[in-house]
């Protein structure tokens, strides 16, 4: 499916078998920066720019920036075996550009770092259209309750790799990783409510799903 500029789509892939592809921090790091850092088209490879004497400073200098960028970050969700994106595309293959690199990036920073070979990710990555508001915003708060839905955690704010507390107003962090204004009209007192309240209801539907999978 060709991805259309100006629409939103749920982005997802996971790793081979279950293989665990996020163990510490400093990989959910990676995987962050790595998105942030190829919104725009770049000659210059992350792994080389995060090299630099001064990367965390550049770098931040970097995304906070007036770049063109060819997608938008509208949420995100990173659990420990899979991803979850939703992006706006604003050029041309935008998407499956960013994806194809983003991936292709992390593999390799995975591999060396591991000391192993070969891919990472099962197969092709899932790109599916949202095509109402109604269903972006219930696509969000699916994305935000994974890790609750996991039991990871209890509370989706206690998570800190998904764009969650950008959505409810408390994060604290010197880059801004999501633009949702421009397509989502939420107020965060009432996200968090919209979300909250769902917690035990997808709990639910992941235990009854997996029954059924059995």
């Amino acid at each position: 499916m060709i991805s259309v500029n100006g629409y939103v789509y749920h982005v997802l892939n996971k790793s081979i078998a279950g293989y665990k592809i996020f163990n510490d921090n400093s990989e959910f790091d990676r995987m962050l920066e790595t998105s942030l850092f190829y919104q725009s088209k770049s000659l210059e490879s992350f792994s080389v720019f995060s090299k630099q004497k001064n990367y965390k400073q550049d770098f931040e200098k970097l995304i906070n920036s007036k770049r063109k960028k060819t997608i938008e970050i509208i949420a995100y969700c990173f659990m420990p075996t899979h991803f979850h994106f939703l992006l706006r595309q604003l050029t041309d293959n935008g998407i499956p550009d960013f994806i194809n690199i983003l991936l292709n990036s992390y593999t390799r920073y995975f591999n060396k770092k591991h000391g192993r070979k070969g891919p990472l990710w099962e197969g092709r990555t899932k790109k599916i259209l949202v095509e109402t508001d109604r269903d972006l915003l219930h696509m969000s708060r699916y994305i935000h309750l994974n890790p609750s839905t996991s039991y990871l955690i209890d509370n989706p704010e206690d998570w800190k790799y998904s764009s969650y507390k950008e959505y409810t107003g408390v994060a604290n962090n010197s880059i801004k990783v999501c633009n949702f204004d421009e397509v989502l009209d939420i107020d965060a007192k009432e996200y968090k409510e919209f979300t909250e309240d769902r917690i035990d209801y997808q709990r639910d539907l992941k235990k009854m799903k997996d029954l059924f999978l059995e």
